[in-house]
């Protein structure tokens, strides 16, 4: 089986409440569906595993990483202005996260499962210093930073569909020639972080190694196909090392804190054109993250899309 999935209550505990757009219930309805369609029986299920404080490191500021652990004992209070709110056991919570696209990686590299899907991953937002937008850690930047230092693998396509922009990668990178990032999300003049913006396509050195493609708001499938070929040629372009696939499925019809109209294929779509990328220049590796997605009909049938895809 060369598609390795993680699923198991550690990875449901990131989450903030019931009720709450990111709930911890998130994790159970995209692998209720998974069982549906049979795919459970197709994948390699890996359960989910912590990391250490020097992960973590690699990426965020010892004073904010000594933050959120105490926040998480208390469990009160906020740890950016008011989108990311503290919760008891949050700074295990979210190193499940870590540590599971961090075994991932290991696996990808290893050869023994070269594809990988961490569904509750792919946290965006957060800078090294500060939390925003439901993301305590970055795991993505942690993946890059341990691609590089524990790994030696330097060149790095992170692709995004997120409806959101993913400003904690994207501005974190920015003067990083190395990391080729393409990001096709809501026009940021109708939808947080309000970044994003085509002109906004890397600096000194790395200008032009990153891609924004803003999209109006209510942009459908027609609208996906005609710019997605821009996003292949431009991650070949960086000829990477290793693919980073963020699947948020909030850019799907019927979200409720979006504006998009993607179906589930559109996932399906990027995620197969990324693994024939994957397979052309990185022996098959890539680690694809849930992301985004509130409406949990469509995360659980978008993100099946991209499991579909990657079998």
């Amino acid at each position: 089986m060369q598609l390795s999935v993680y699923f198991g209550d550690e990875l449901g505990r990131y989450g903030f409440g019931e009720g709450h757009p990111f709930g911890p219930d998130r994790i159970h309805a995209f692998w209720k569906e998974t069982t549906i369609q049979g795919l459970d029986r197709k994948v390699h299920v890996a359960a989910p595993v912590s990391c250490t404080d020097k992960d973590i490191l690699r990426f965020h500021t010892p004073e904010y990483v000594e933050k959120v652990r105490k926040r998480s004992i208390s469990g009160t209070g906020y740890l950016d202005y008011g989108d990311t709110p503290a919760f008891k056991g949050m700074y295990e919570a979210a190193s499940y996260v870590v540590g599971s696209d961090l075994h991932g990686l290991e696996q990808a590299i290893g050869g023994e499962h070269p594809r990988v899907f961490v569904p509750i991953a792919g946290l965006h937002h957060a800078r090294r210093g500060t939390a925003a937008g439901f993301c305590v850690f970055n795991d993505i930047g942690i993946v890059v930073e341990t691609l590089r230092h524990r790994f030696g693998i330097a060149r790095v396509a992170y692709v995004d569909i997120d409806a959101h922009h993913g400003d904690g990668v994207f501005y974190s990178y920015e003067e990083d020639a190395d990391l080729t990032i393409a990001d096709l999300h809501e026009d940021g003049r109708f939808l947080y972080p309000g970044t994003g913006f085509a002109d906004e396509t890397g600096k000194g050195v790395a200008a032009g190694t990153k891609l924004n493609i803003p999209m109006p708001p209510g942009s459908d499938d027609e609208a996906f196909h005609a710019v997605w070929p821009r996003v292949e040629e431009f991650v070949r372009s960086g000829k990477p090392e290793f693919v980073l696939f963020q699947a948020g499925a909030d850019s799907i019809a019927g979200d409720p804190i979006t504006h998009m109209a993607y179906s589930p294929a559109a996932h399906g779509h990027a995620a197969a054109s990324l693994c024939r990328i994957a397979d052309e220049f990185c022996d098959g590796r890539i680690l694809a993250m849930g992301g985004g997605g509130y409406n949990r009909t469509n995360l659980a049938l978008g993100w099946n899309e991209v499991v579909r895809a990657m079998l």
